[in-house]
């Protein structure tokens, strides 16, 4: 059984051909240790933990053309019965669901704006084991041009509810599901291409935000929103060095 309730974001993990330098990269930024699975079938897939909890995952693409990108995991009591309501929300089930291991089951679909997301199944692996603490993942969030068309899909796949925003928070909802907010969504800043698909973006928490946006520049990756404060905290939004793109977040 995970550690968060089904319906809720449990573990982010990133897919990257330099998977050598996203252990370097990322535990120089964010203080983590690496815990590489021993099956060889794992691809070198490794644990990011943080005071010996884990936080995030990365491992080698599913298929070699595949962009490096981060992919959120939301915690599911029953993978198989998710991944069936997808067709019918309006959405694409991507991979169909199968075993990790004795990890867990899992699925990636994607939603009808194009913005994929993975379920997880826990078994073995509940997904993260600490959150909303510098260090570990704080926040998720969809950029989409097609708010409407989501607020109708997550709410098949998933049961979330839409949590207007108060006027003036400027297109920024909150997804609830009963009584906690358990993600967010909001649209695109400034021109967004015609026909690019939405995304799911990570927020890791951290202690001192400016200091990490630096900090990434001068280990390879760059900053692609700087600093900022906003409604959720002070963020910036980072790409690694082979270009995934990942947000930094300390609370207010």
């Amino acid at each position: 059984m995970g550690i968060v309730p089904a319906g809720t974001p449990c573990w982010a993990d990133l897919a990257t051909p330099d998977l050598t330098d996203a252990r370097r990269f990322y535990p120089e930024l964010f203080g983590w240790t690496g815990r590489i699975a021993p099956e060889p079938e794992a691809g070198g897939y490794t644990d990011f933990l943080r005071h010996g909890q884990a936080v995030a995952g990365a491992g080698p693409p599913a298929v070699p053309e595949q962009v490096p990108i981060w992919s959120i995991y939301v915690a599911a009591d029953d993978a198989d019965l998710v991944a069936a309501r997808v067709d019918e929300a309006g959405g694409q089930l991507v991979v169909p669901p199968f075993d990790v291991f004795d990890r867990g089951r899992m699925a990636v679909l994607s939603d009808p704006a194009g913005a994929t997301l993975c379920v997880w199944q826990p078994l073995t692996m509940p997904g993260g084991e600490v959150f909303g603490v510098p260090g570990a993942m704080s926040w998720t969030e969809l950029v989409t041009p097609d708010p409407e068309g989501a607020k109708v899909f997550y709410e098949l796949v998933f049961g979330w509810q839409p949590d207007e925003p108060p006027t003036g928070s400027a297109g920024h909802t909150g997804w609830r599901l009963g009584s906690q907010i358990v993600a967010g969504m909001t649209e695109p800043l400034g021109e967004y291409p015609a026909g690019a698909p939405a995304y799911w973006s990570v927020y890791f928490g951290v202690a001192d935000v400016d200091a990490t946006a630096a900090r990434a520049a001068a280990l390879g990756g760059a900053i692609l929103v700087p600093p900022r404060d906003t409604a959720a905290g002070r963020c910036t939004a980072l790409r690694d060095p082979q270009g995934a793109l990942f947000n930094a977040i300390a609370p207010p």
